[in-house]
């Protein structure tokens, strides 16, 4: 009984008395924290007392692309902190080969007749239809909705009639690609490639486009200076390895696996990081202080986006409907050993191979 007061109190942020409280039916807990702590009792599988079985948890769905990229257990572990905290239970959905896939999962919340949905990976059109006409409480983190399957009739209503759009909250792909092209052509760098995932991802996309105006402005040739890879460590090296073989220096990766793949094609093709090649990722997920070397990577405020979207959701639950707007948040620039000046020979050889 201890441990189970200790863990609970841990969990929601409150004393083991508050806790002792609840379970026992006693006055002077507020209505929030009472929530809060029968949630975390749901959520750390024990069995709540005979007398509070009947008090119904609030359930929101929590759905992630997958669980390979660190990224997203970090999302989710601050996403379900905070919803406990608010007296809401997480139901964590992610999509795995053979398993269900991410329209089947909104059915399956749906029936469970959730409060509310925060999405970490894209919504297709028809799913959007969905949840807008069911009226489900829905945020966006760092995703987006794919309308190029909606029949121009449905999205010229949707837009005429003011609804179109989830709120969301993104970091700002446009500046973190500005913070790594930046640092690598201050390193004296000139051939940056950027490896980004799938063209239908929407990240991905804006990351793509910032890369050309960037590339234009300073007068660089992009041609064969983009790939498009599987969000994995094997897509990574793949890709990487024909954006090395092209003459590239410097690597922009759209993930901080991507990046880790790409360290290794370098590897193989007999360079050196960062003596050859810099390579920047993009996450600072969990370990990249402790790779070989250590990664030069674009930080997302995962603490400050998680808490943003739940603030969104929980208003939205409370009747409160905010207008469709993206708030976008500023990744930090985080230097390690993976990137590093261009060499004096390199550079002299590309001056006179240039004049």
């Amino acid at each position: 009984m201890t441990r189970r007061l200790a863990e609970v109190a841990r969990k929601v942020g409150v004393s083991e008395a508050t806790v002792s409280r609840v379970l026992n039916g006693k006055p002077g807990v507020s209505d929030s924290t009472r929530r809060a702590v029968l949630t975390a009792l749901d959520v750390l599988g024990y069995e709540r007392p005979t007398q509070l079985r009947g008090v119904r948890a609030r359930l929101v769905g929590l759905v992630l692309p997958e669980l390979q990229n660190p990224i997203f257990p970090a999302l989710a572990e601050v996403v379900g902190g905070a919803l406990v905290q608010l007296g809401f239970t997480p139901v964590l959905c992610t999509r795995t080969a053979g398993g269900l896939t991410e329209a089947e999962y909104v059915a399956m919340l749906l029936d469970q007749q959730v409060s509310g949905v925060v999405f970490c990976g894209g919504l297709s059109a028809e799913e959007y239809q969905h949840l807008l006409g069911r009226g489900v409480p829905v945020v966006l983190l760092n995703a987006a909705v794919d309308y190029s399957g909606m029949p121009q009739e449905h999205f010229a209503a949707l837009l005429d009639g003011g609804q179109l759009g989830f709120p969301q909250v993104s970091t700002d792909d446009a500046a973190a690609v500005e913070q790594a092209f930046h640092h690598l052509t201050a390193l004296g760098h000139r051939d940056i490639a950027l490896m980004v995932g799938p063209a239908d991802h929407t990240p991905s996309r804006r990351k793509t486009a910032a890369f050309n105006r960037l590339a234009e402005r300073a007068r660089m040739d992009t041609a064969g200076r983009i790939g498009q890879a599987l969000f994995s460590f094997e897509g990574g090296q793949a890709v990487a390895a024909e954006l090395l073989a092209a003459g590239a220096t410097a690597l922009i990766c759209g993930s901080d696996i991507l990046a880790l793949g790409a360290v290794r094609a370098a590897r193989r093709a007999g360079l050196s990081v960062p003596g050859d090649v810099s390579v920047v990722g993009f996450d600072d997920s969990a370990f990249m202080n402790y790779t070989d070397p250590p990664l030069t990577t674009l930080r997302q405020p995962i603490e400050a986006m998680a808490r943003a979207a739940v603030t969104l959701l929980v208003n939205q639950i409370d009747g409160n409907s905010p207008a469709p707007k993206e708030l976008l948040h500023e990744p930090e620039l985080v230097v390690r050993g993976s990137t590093a000046p261009r060499t004096l020979p390199a550079m002299l050889v590309e001056h006179l191979a240039r004049s």
